[in-house]
C-alpha cells in the first residue's frame, strides 16, 4: 500500500463518522502523523500505539566489519536507527488472517 492509497483507505473511514472530509484533509492528518512520530523518535523517546505496536530508536555500537569484496577490517561507526515492534493485537489479526 502506498501513502496515497492509505490516504484514500483513511479518508473513506474518517468519512464513514465526519461528513465534509476531503482526501486533501485527510492527506494533511496522516503527514502530521507521521511527521509527530518521526520527530518524537528522532529526538529519542518512544512512540506506543495500543493495539498497534511501538517505534523507538535503537543505537548500535561501532564495531569491526570486513569488506566483503577485499576481506580488509574496515571500522563500522556507531549509529541510530528506528525499530518498530509490532503490538500483540497487530501481531494477532496477522496471524488469524
Amino acid at each position: 500500500m502506498t501513502k496515497t492509497e492509505l490516504i484514500k483507505v483513511v479518508k473513506d473511514t474518517v468519512s464513514e463518522t465526519l461528513e465534509g472530509v476531503t482526501v486533501k484533509d485527510t492527506a494533511v492528518f496522516v503527514d502530521a502523523t507521521i511527521k509527530a512520530i518521526q520527530d518524537t523518535v528522532i529526538a529519542g523517546e518512544k512512540v506506543q500505539i495500543v493495539g498497534f505496536g511501538t517505534f523507538e530508536t535503537t543505537t548500535r555500537a561501532a564495531r569491526e566489519g570486513r569488506n566483503p569484496a577485499t576481506g580488509e577490517s574496515i571500522s563500522i561507526p556507531a549509529s541510530k536507527s528506528p525499530k518498530f515492534k509490532a503490538g500483540k493485537a497487530f501481531k494477532d489479526a496477522v496471524k488469524n488472517a
